[in-house]
């Protein structure tokens, strides 16, 4: 197993490479078949012309699938990553005919056909691809077995996420801290990997050290102060090495650089969503008659509080008894509400909240007041996430869901201030395009949860205090 896991790597690179091969081969041949005719095009492209228009392809291609997921054929599950190749083949290919009826001066409809045939002959390479593709990964690389090393905290949510992947990880057995050093050490050695749980620094350390001496592969869970160490600057003064945490949010010309993108793209994205904005206000009042948007307070960068504004996805007066999450199946969201929060258009008129300045396009949640404070009971490092503007979407709201955990959507949050960027700003923005149609994004809560931080046990001692 250990020889095979080297050439992984490699495999997913060829692989890869055949994949974008294929698809630019395709495009090449329409090209030079259907529209490199200075009759259709309306010039005259040389062979150089040729080849950068195909090369222009082949790059967007490579790029889409990188940023969707296309290539994580064992990564992903199989509809997941045929999803990213379908969604990534469906821009490219529009944005391809954009650039070619702009050169040609076409009408939207005019020579369309020859992408709509070609779009229909990558559909059918990319199943094929990833159906033989995920045959060969399942066949040499089988589900790792998993020794499980926990401690006070209760391993079963961690167990009931990674149970959802049985394709990849097969937890065998689990192991607490109170067997020993000795005794623990002694299970990792039967095991090709390990994962460790929720447990003290210092224990932690201990197998992760022994881990890598045995060349054996370790998981485990970051702690918040692991990921206020991932942007550290290395400094070398002297024979010892420093890691510098500024700890100062972002800087000057990275607020400045943010702030323009989100006064540009949200003008941008005001004119393309006006149709629909104007749409559903009408079709929200003529529901029930009730108020087309929804105010309500909420906290962004430095604990300023705001009102944000959304489309009513609610009946009126469905927070009369106390704010609370949504739930699964919640009877207080009406049916327009529904629709719209599945592919999260109930929250379109946050677009003047940023344009307002009291928003970023890519930033943590923002959350109400009331329900940050329940959450700071539990834990105090919540506000960390208040470093920045909150967002319109961003790194929890992409890889996480409606009801992760709060500690979870902290750890989510702090990833996205620690490791901050403008190109990850622009990933987020595409990758929460693909996230509209996922229904797992937007899953309330448990009927019997508050927060998203009510927990069964929690739950079951309030209950006791009542009686």
């Amino acid at each position: 197993m250990k020889k095979r896991e080297q050439y992984k790597r490699l495999i997913m690179f060829l692989a890869s490479t055949l994949l974008v091969a294929l698809e630019t081969a395709i495009f090449a041949y329409i090209w030079y078949n259907h529209y490199a005719d200075e009759a259709i095009i309306g010039k005259t492209f040389w062979r150089k012309g040729n080849f950068v228009v195909i090369g222009q392809y082949a790059l967007m291609i490579f790029l889409f699938y990188r940023i969707y997921g296309g290539f994580k054929v064992g990564y992903l599950r199989v509809f997941e990553v045929l999803y990213s190749q379908i969604l990534s083949v469906i821009c490219v290919n529009m944005i391809t005919y954009l650039q070619l009826s702009l050169i040609g001066r076409w009408k939207f409809s005019t020579h369309i056909l020859p992408l709509v045939y070609m779009t229909g002959i990558d559909l059918v390479i990319m199943i094929l691809w990833v159906i033989l593709m995920r045959m060969i990964y399942v066949k040499i690389y089988p589900p790792r077995d998993m020794l499980l090393i926990y401690g006070e905290h209760n391993p079963k949510d961690l167990i009931h996420k990674i149970s959802t992947r049985e394709d990849k990880y097969n937890i065998r057995e689990m192991i607490h801290l109170s067997c020993g050093e000795k005794k623990i050490k002694a299970k990792i050695d039967e095991y090709p990997a390990i994962i460790l749980g929720d447990i003290p620094s210092h224990e932690r350390n201990l197998f992760l050290k022994y881990c890598f001496e045995k060349n054996i592969r370790c998981y485990s869970i970051p702690k918040i102060s692991d990921i206020l160490l991932r942007n550290a600057d290395d400094i070398h003064l002297f024979d010892t090495t420093l890691m510098l945490s500024r700890n100062r949010g972002l800087t000057a010309e990275q607020a400045f650089v943010k702030r323009a993108m989100d006064i540009v793209f949200s003008l941008l994205g005001l004119v393309i969503a006006s149709p629909f904005m104007l749409v559903i206000a009408i079709l929200i009042k003529m529901y029930d008659g009730g108020p087309v948007f929804y105010k309500q307070e909420r906290l962004t960068q430095d604990g300023k509080i705001f009102k944000i504004l959304k489309f009513r996805s609610m009946k009126v007066q469905s927070e009369k008894k106390g704010a609370r999450l949504a739930m699964k199946d919640d009877d207080r969201i009406t049916p327009v509400g529904r629709v719209l929060r599945q592919i999260h258009f109930d929250e379109l008129p946050q677009i003047f909240n940023i344009l307002k300045g009291d928003m970023s396009l890519v930033g943590p949640r923002p959350e109400r007041p009331e329900i940050a404070r329940q959450y700071l009971e539990e834990i105090p490092e919540f506000n960390y996430r208040l470093k920045v503007k909150a967002g319109l979407t961003g790194y929890a709201q992409v890889y996480g869901k409606y009801n992760t955990t709060p500690y979870d959507k902290l750890k989510l949050d702090l990833t996205y201030i620690e490791t901050y960027s403008f190109v990850l700003d622009i990933k987020l923005l595409m990758l929460t395009f693909k996230i509209l149609f996922q229904k797992e994004n937007t899953e309330g809560v448990e009927s019997w949860q508050v927060t998203a931080a009510t927990t069964e046990e929690n739950k079951e001692k309030e209950e006791k205090t009542e009686d």
